[in-house]
């Protein structure tokens, strides 16, 4: 499988963990994987981006702009930031939470109000169906299932390697957000261009 993903989001959403997943799994599935961490301000809750490449034979970490299969962003800003990876026809994978940045919180500046266009969009709720799962910080997980509907593996590696990656307390919990992911897909798959 050749894929190019990138994952963006804030500090502290476990965009890196999210990464680790996917490189456990691509590798699982003797697929060769690259990925790429940009921290930035993540330890003050800014901007993270994580670049994961997987193919028979990877050389370079960096998706480019213009590259992307698919972008999963863990917050609707972040969407809007990183559209721009985007290839013809890839896909965004969206949370559609806000968290609001600090000149939002101050009054300086409005929180964008912009869609993605032009791209398939899978967006939703993913906070919401994490908190019903058991926990806020569940959200990665919950994307990395609407993910696991769009690339060819099957449902039983993605869960094998959230269990090699995650602590065993936190197990059950990203589990059921992983599988309410899966099940998210199907609402949201009929509107993929809303």
């Amino acid at each position: 499988m050749k894929a190019n993903i990138i994952i963006v989001g804030v500090g502290g959403q476990g965009i890196l963990l999210t990464s680790k997943i996917l490189g456990y799994l691509a590798l699982k599935m003797g697929d060769d994987v690259k990925v790429s961490e940009v921290h930035g301000m993540s330890q003050r809750g800014g901007s993270v981006i994580t670049h994961v490449r997987i193919g028979e034979n990877v050389a370079s970490p960096l998706v480019t702009p213009g590259e992307a299969d698919m972008v999963i962003a863990f917050e609707w800003l972040e969407a809007l930031r990183s559209e721009f990876y985007l290839r013809q026809g890839g896909a965004m994978i969206a949370n559609t939470h806000r968290m609001l940045p600090m000149p939002v919180i101050m009054g300086k500046a409005a929180y964008p109000e912009q869609t993605i266009d032009g791209h398939p969009l899978y967006a939703l709720d993913a906070q919401e169906l994490a908190e019903r799962c058991g926990s806020v910080r569940a959200v990665n997980i919950v994307l990395l299932g609407v993910l696991s509907q769009l690339l060819p593996w099957p449902a039983e590696a993605y869960e094998e390697a959230v269990a090699a990656c995650v602590k065993p307390a936190t197990l059950a919990v990203n589990l059921a957000a992983f599988r309410a992911g899966r099940a998210a897909y199907q609402n949201i798959a009929k509107n993929e261009k809303a």
